[in-house]
């Protein structure tokens, strides 16, 4: 142990991590929110109504959907889910480039990690709504309500404290996936910690990074428990 802090932790490399640290900490602190935001809104924007679908379109869903249609689906969603993030983000180089114009930087890396969540996404819409009380379904249908109706009024208010909680794990989960965007130049802790601690040997940096990694996913851990506690109806009586 002593032997390793007087490798990695010499007054050298502490004053340059602390300068590391002190002028590009902030940035790049910013830049993986930026990128964890937005890729987590439209995974979301994508994911949410294709987990209504899968709900839906089951065999015994409320509006059934060809079995044909939605084991392609299915197997389209396990295929992305199943694929490594880290090669996913060069395979999908050629489309990344026709949306955002560019395959490197931090715009490039949003379209893979986009492509990588909304079918994680997707599950976890499907297994927050599937909670939901059947019997107050069946109850909608049988007053005359349609898909519509019976999916917005019924279905997603029942299960806003699941889905919220599902939506805190897809940030976390994005999160964590940010520390690969410097694969395709992209910037963020992740790619901080390894260009300036691991490549260069200075530990110091990588444990910054990853207490500050590590207090960001705890602190929005956080706040979605809260929200899904205060949403949640059960708990208000």
């Amino acid at each position: 142990m002593n032997e390793y802090i007087a490798r990695y932790f010499t007054e050298e490399k502490l004053a340059k991590a602390w300068e590391v640290i002190r002028q590009q900490f902030l940035y790049e602190t910013g830049v993986t929110l930026y990128i964890t935001v937005m890729s987590t809104l439209f995974a979301i924007l994508i994911g949410l109504p294709l987990g209504i679908l899968l709900v839906t379109g089951d065999a015994k869903g409320i509006r059934p959907l060809p079995r044909g249609l939605m084991a392609a689906i299915n197997w389209i969603i396990n295929l992305l889910r199943s694929a490594p993030f880290i090669i996913l983000i060069v395979v999908l180089m050629p489309i990344t480039r026709a949306i955002v114009g560019t395959a490197v930087g931090n715009a490039a890396v949003i379209v893979p990690l986009i492509i990588a969540a909304f079918p994680f996404v997707a599950r976890l819409v499907e297994s927050s709504l599937r909670e939901v009380n059947p019997n107050i379904i069946e109850m909608s249908q049988s007053m005359g309500a349609t898909t519509w109706e019976t999916v917005t009024h019924v279905m997603l208010p029942e299960s806003v404290p699941s889905l919220i909680s599902s939506f805190t794990t897809a940030f976390a989960t994005i999160l964590g996936y940010t520390a690969m965007s410097g694969a395709v130049g992209g910037g963020g802790l992740g790619n901080l910690a390894i260009t300036q601690g691991q490549q260069r040997y200075n530990q110091a940096v990588l444990i910054a990074a990853l207490i500050v990694l590590m207090v960001l996913v705890q602190l929005f851990q956080s706040f979605g428990n809260w929200l899904s506690r205060k949403s949640d109806k059960r708990l208000k009586h």
